[in-house]
This record gives C-alpha cells, sequence and structure tokens, in this order.
C-alpha cells in the first residue's frame, strides 16, 4: 500500500506552509506500509517555541483554506515543544529544534520512503544544524542572544 493522492496532496500543502514560515529539516515520511493509522508522516522543527506555534497555525490554516481539512486532534499547544496535528490521512509533527534532536524521528521511520516536496521545503535541510553553528558562533563572540553580526 502507498500513500493516497489526498494524503500527497496534504503533506505537500502542509510542507509549502511549514517552508514559507521558515521551518527547519522538512521531510515526509510514506508510512502506510508499516501503519493502518495513517499515511504519511510530515516532520518539520523550528529554534524556538514561538516560531513552532506559527508554524503549526500556518499548516493549519492553509489546509483548512485550500483543501477543506480540518485535524482531528491538536495536540501539545500548552507547551508548543512538540506540537502534533492529526488529520487522519496524515500527521503533522512539528518540533522545536532540541526535541526534535532528543526524540530522533528519523531515526524510526527511516526504512520508511521519503515523499517528495515542493523545493522550498527541500532546501529547508540542514537548516537546524546551521542555525545552531550561528548560535554557537553568536554565544562565543559575546553577542546577547537574537543578536544579528
Amino acid at each position: 500500500m502507498t500513500a493516497t493522492d489526498r494524503s500527497i496532496e496534504l503533506i505537500t500543502t502542509a510542507a509549502q506552509a511549514a517552508a514559507d514560515k521558515l521551518a527547519h529539516d522538512i521531510i515526509a515520511y510514506d508510512v502506510s506500509d508499516v501503519l493502518s493509522i495513517t499515511d504519511a508522516f510530515l516532520l518539520a522543527s523550528a529554534p524556538n517555541d514561538r516560531q513552532v506555534k506559527s508554524i503549526v497555525d500556518e499548516i493549519e490554516e492553509r489546509l483548512q483554506k485550500e483543501l477543506g481539512a480540518k485535524p482531528v486532534r491538536r495536540e501539545g499547544d500548552r507547551d508548543a515543544r512538540w506540537i502534533l496535528l492529526d488529520y487522519v490521512d496524515i500527521v503533522v509533527h512539528v518540533q522545536h529544534s532540541e526535541e526534535r534532536v532528543f526524540y530522533a524521528l528519523e531515526r524510526l521511520w527511516k526504512d520508511c520512503p521519503e515523499l517528495d516536496l515542493p523545493e522550498d521545503a527541500r532546501e529547508t535541510r540542514g537548516k537546524a544544524a546551521e542555525h545552531a553553528r550561528t548560535q554557537a558562533a553568536q554565544e562565543e563572540a559575546g553577542l546577547p542572544d537574537g543578536e544579528v553580526w
């Protein structure tokens, strides 16, 4: 079994919405062969809680507006460290970068096929590591958090 056309459409729209809100390391997996509860997972991350929430809000708004899809469940809002949107056909995970590293969902699903994503989403690969290097360099230089060189 493979992800349905509807699942692919949802994943593609959600990935573009995440990319538009500057999410890091967007990736999607077809999990339909190993899970019966959903077809695909979308993973994305952000360096702070506020951006995690912003990405999730944009995904939810775009899927509703463009495809008429509403999540049946939304979890993790209170702390905004890991928010899950369950659309039945797909599940979206938007994590704070620290949670993304700690839980390493990619390791769990690495044997599942990756789904093709829009170019903007593919270009986010490696952004979390790039951001971490920039933050470390700024701290080493003694710049206040968030100040740009």
